[in-house]
């Protein structure tokens, strides 16, 4: 059973977190018992294709889901057909996450931007598509959304042509780079409705946040949501942690090093879930930009989201307030949700909470954290390509500065790939003096019209525009 990360919504399935995203007393599910993996269920996974290791995953997190639906869902998700749009040549296998070994150094790249909208989030996303037909079963659905670039795009194209499935999608006008704009709001289908925001993505959070916080509007209107604070996207992110700790380390064992470009914090919690699996994870890098929030709290045990974004190369991670970090502070009071809801009150009345007190026992946890700056980020991708003739994103280029620069001999270092390059052309040209070219498939996308509309900040008047359509 899932529950609430504030202690005050009854326990629900795996099946309803897929339909509810935020609890009712607004906290988010997480499950009331994480399962443990054996070394030699962990080992066994050695071998195995991606689908076989997410239903072995998967069936964990879900026990009252129809396992041959479940199971379904998850070979309809991966096929190599949805994640054809392979990085580089020597990386195209049958692999749904290539994982490739950076030269003779301990240094991996596990390549999960495959996927039909070029970003790791659609390896999550495309699965909550399925799980979302298979729970509704016909009934619809309003899914709502806040992006900061890539979920956006990745939820669009995974509800695409779903019946009954409505997209509410929202993001921050002007704050994207143009090919993460155009794979948004250049879909133009009757059940697709893109918001664009005067503001930032936090802004288009609270949003969010806001509406499905309303119950009864919730209720009412059968709102859904596919950001990560619906539990059944962090559970997909769980897989790939597991697929490339199997293809690096095999049925030998030992421990790796991941370095997580972290924004909205689903990434490195999905990390964190699968080290308390079992997964023999020793740290876990959280790597972000300008935006440092999590890094303060990390190094000073004080949260203090800002009042604005900067905005950076990496859009994605131009985010202060962070929505999984509530997930693992209730881990960090091991499961006290009365403590967590007195912090997030706090935070809501005087803007910031202090636990400099625990910053021993967060430590003991094997998150290290790394802020990355502007110029650092084109120095990475340059190095990237000079010394492993790849082309890598800003957002990636953010983990892999902070896995270089925090690197330990013995122990793989996974850095964890956010895009293809090619969503991100004026930071690649500012840092190489060239572009990467998108799939021919693509390559006319910015220059096509887009539909949206823009609108301010406001609850209720997002409330009257999905009453309008919904």
């Amino acid at each position: 059973m899932y529950i609430s990360t504030r202690g005050l919504a009854p326990a629900v399935s795996f099946a309803d977190t897929v339909l509810k995203g935020i609890a009712p007393d607004g906290g988010l599910y997480i499950p009331e018992k994480i399962f443990q993996f054996a070394e030699d269920d962990i080992r066994r996974l050695a071998g195995l294709s991606y689908t076989e290791v997410a239903k072995i995953v998967m069936d964990r997190f879900a026990p009252d889901m129809d396992k041959v639906a479940l199971h379904g869902a998850i070979d309809k998700a991966y096929t190599p057909d949805v994640f054809a749009n392979v990085t580089d040549k020597d990386d195209n296998s049958a692999d749904i996450v290539p994982v490739r070994h950076l030269f003779g150094q301990d240094l991996y790249l596990a390549r999960l931007s495959n996927g039909p909208t070029l970003a790791f989030k659609d390896l999550p996303l495309q699965l909550l598509g399925h799980l979302f037909e298979i729970v509704l079963d016909g009934k619809p659905l309003n899914v709502l959304g806040a992006t900061s670039g890539d979920t956006g795009s990745a939820a669009i194209h995974a509800m695409l042509g779903r019946k009954g499935i409505r997209v509410f999608m929202l993001s921050p006008h002007g704050r994207m780079s143009q090919f993460q704009s155009a794979q948004i709001l250049g879909v133009n289908d009757p059940m697709i409705h893109n918001i664009s925001v005067n503001g930032s993505f936090d802004d288009c959070q609270d949003v969010v946040k806001a509406v499905s916080g309303d119950a009864s509007f919730k209720e009412e209107y059968n709102i859904g949501a596919v950001n990560s604070i619906n539990w059944a996207r962090v559970a997909a992110q769980v897989i790939y942690y597991f697929w490339v700790y199997s293809r690096i380390r095999g049925r030998d064992g030992g421990p790796i090093d991941v370095a997580v470009p972290t924004g909205n914090y689903g990434n490195i919690y999905a990390a964190w879930i699968a080290k308390m699996m079992g997964l023999p994870i020793r740290r876990l890098i959280l790597a972000t930009n300008e935006n440092d929030v999590l890094h303060e709290f990390f190094t000073t045990g004080i949260y203090r989201p800002r009042l604005k974004t900067i905005e950076t190369s990496s859009p994605s991670m131009d985010i202060t307030k962070a929505s999984n970090f509530e997930r693992y502070i209730l881990d960090i009071f091991g499961g006290d949700a009365t403590k967590v809801a007195r912090l997030w009150a706090a935070l809501d009345k005087t803007g910031q909470f202090d636990l400099s007190h625990r910053l021993a026992n967060i430590r003991e946890t094997g998150i290290t954290s790394c802020a990355v700056q502007q110029e650092q980020v084109a120095e990475t991708i340059n190095y990237a390509f000079m010394k492993y003739g790849i082309v890598i994103d800003p957002h990636t280029a953010v983990a892999m500065h902070a896995a270089i620069n925090t690197e330990q001999s013995g122990v793989p270092m996974v850095v964890m790939e956010t895009a293809q390059p090619c969503k991100f052309d004026l930071a690649i040209k500012q840092a190489l003096g060239f572009t990467v070219s998108p799939p021919s498939c693509m390559k006319d996308l910015v220059s096509a019209r887009k539909f949206f509309t823009q609108m301010d900040p406001d609850v209720e008047a997002t409330k009257d525009f999905i009453r309008a359509r919904a």
